[in-house]
């Protein structure tokens, strides 16, 4: 090597290695390198993973985004695209040039904007059906379609996974039925439809299903015999009929079982064992209940363990959270929200006892009356408890609550609280009451949550 010449280490390296390089930056900082060499100008058409947002081009503006696309993809190469993410703004005069452009790809779409685009949506499907074919998630949010849109969308989508439609809907109160023979995973939140039917889906194992409208049976469950992961989440004002989960979910064998009340009312409807309601908890192991009310009685939870004989672990979180609750009297008045947001429960079976709940954890907990005496019932009926973990209030970036906590922090305290629970009971359990949430007892919080819920923040903390 001569004096004054460097070293070109990296440009040394084969192609393939440079490419790997290349897939782990965003798409602009990859196409500056092309500006290198002739070389290096090629090695962008042959990367295998992209997450392209308009975002990232904001400053050269909307138009420029389908540049780049139309750069990469606008014509067919011998590289295969693996992955491929792509949110852009749908615009008149952008629609069809990025749609044949994905064309090329068949891989992955992602679309979210407001309820006239929904219009403009099936535009771009209409003009560009060959892009979708290939897609694996979709995710939805803010659009209105005609009656028939989405099962077009959905015939359309042959290898569709994961599809998650929030605040859609087809204008005034109509029907969803979902068929598709791949689908694994569904999640429909704050959507106006008067009914959503399951009629066909023989490989959906989860499902979400949050904020429907109060019609008589808002879901119908048809062929799902791989469902085993439900989430149900809704605000149980005092017009709404009570959800009768034997009905809600018949026809199913569920493993895990997720009930948000945002803490309001609680909208189960309590249930005696029956034939119906033990054929829906038979399989049943992880139950999470969010956001109870506060200062109520927690006995009618013992509805599901005495229709539930294999449960493992039950989650549950008791808070009044301001930052999803409405404070404001007038406006709870004129919603008709529930003062009286608990229910009552008589067992009817005489000194139940449970044989497989191992764990149970509670978060917000504090050392009142009410919670005490929930933990006696459960750790008296649950002959095999092995621990009781429990949590102070969990941490919000966005609440104002300065509530006083009531929770055992000393030693004497904890001491003192355990006396409370376990006299006159014979238990094995061990309680728990750490100063900070295990991470694996934090994740079961949310869980079970929708993958592209979790993808999406995932970029949100990236940006």
């Amino acid at each position: 090597m001569g004096k004054g010449r460097r070293d070109d280490r990296i440009g040394a390296l084969p192609d393939d290695i440079l490419v790997n390089i290349l897939d782990r930056l965003n798409v602009p900082d990859a196409a500056r390198t092309s500006i290198l060499s002739t070389r290096w100008s090629q090695l962008p058409a042959k990367l295998s993973r992209l997450i392209i947002n308009a975002q990232d081009f904001l400053l050269e503006g909307v138009s420029n985004t389908t540049c780049w696309m139309m750069k990469w993809f606008g014509s067919p190469g011998e590289h295969t695209i693996r992955f491929l993410s792509a949110a852009f703004y749908l615009r008149d005069d952008v629609l069809v040039s990025i749609g044949k452009a994905v064309g090329h790809t068949m891989d992955d779409l992602e679309d979210d904007e407001r309820v006239i685009r929904g219009r403009e949506f099936m535009r771009f499907f209409d003009a560009c059906q060959d892009a979708f074919g290939g897609l694996t998630s979709l995710d939805m949010e803010d659009l209105r379609f005609c009656e028939s849109d989405i099962f077009n969308i959905l015939i359309a989508y042959k290898r569709l996974k994961h599809l998650r439609m929030t605040n859609c809907d087809s204008g005034d109160p109509s029907t969803l039925q979902i068929e598709h023979s791949h689908l694994g995973e569904l999640s429909i939140a704050e959507c106006s439809f008067e009914q959503v039917k399951l009629n066909w889906l023989p490989q959906l194992t989860h499902m979400t299903f949050d904020d429907w409208i109060d019609y008589q049976d808002p879901l119908v469950l048809g062929h799902v015999p791989l469902l085993e992961a439900v989430s149900l989440t809704n605000v149980g004002c005092s017009f709404h009929k009570l959800v009768k989960l034997s009905k809600f979910l018949s026809g199913t064998s569920i493993r895990v079982l997720k009930l948000v009340f945002k803490s309001e009312r609680i909208w189960v409807q309590l249930e005696c064992p029956t034939e119906s309601l033990a054929s829906v908890f038979r399989q049943l192991r992880i139950v999470n209940l969010v956001t109870l009310p506060e200062g109520y009685d927690l006995t009618w939870t013992m509805f599901i363990l005495e229709a539930a004989p294999l449960l493992k672990e039950l989650y549950m979180t008791i808070w009044d959270h301001p930052c999803i609750m409405e404070t404001d009297e007038e406006t709870r008045k004129e919603g008709l929200y529930s003062e009286n947001r608990g229910v009552e429960w008589d067992s009817a079976v005489a000194d139940f006892k449970h044989h497989n709940l191992a764990t149970l954890i509670i978060f917000c907990f504090e050392s009142d009356d009410y919670m005490v005496s929930y933990l006696r019932r459960i750790m008296a009926a649950a002959v095999n408890l092995e621990d009781v973990f429990l949590y102070s209030r969990l941490e919000c970036d966005g609440c104002q609550d300065e509530k006083p906590i009531r929770f055992p922090w000393t030693k004497r305290q904890r001491i003192s609280l355990k006396k409370r629970v376990t006299e006159g009971i014979e238990s094995f359990a061990i309680i728990h009451a750490p100063s900070t949430v295990r991470a694996d007892h934090l994740a079961k919080h949310v869980y079970p949550e929708c993958s592209l819920d979790i993808s999406r923040k995932m970029l949100l903390n990236k940006q």
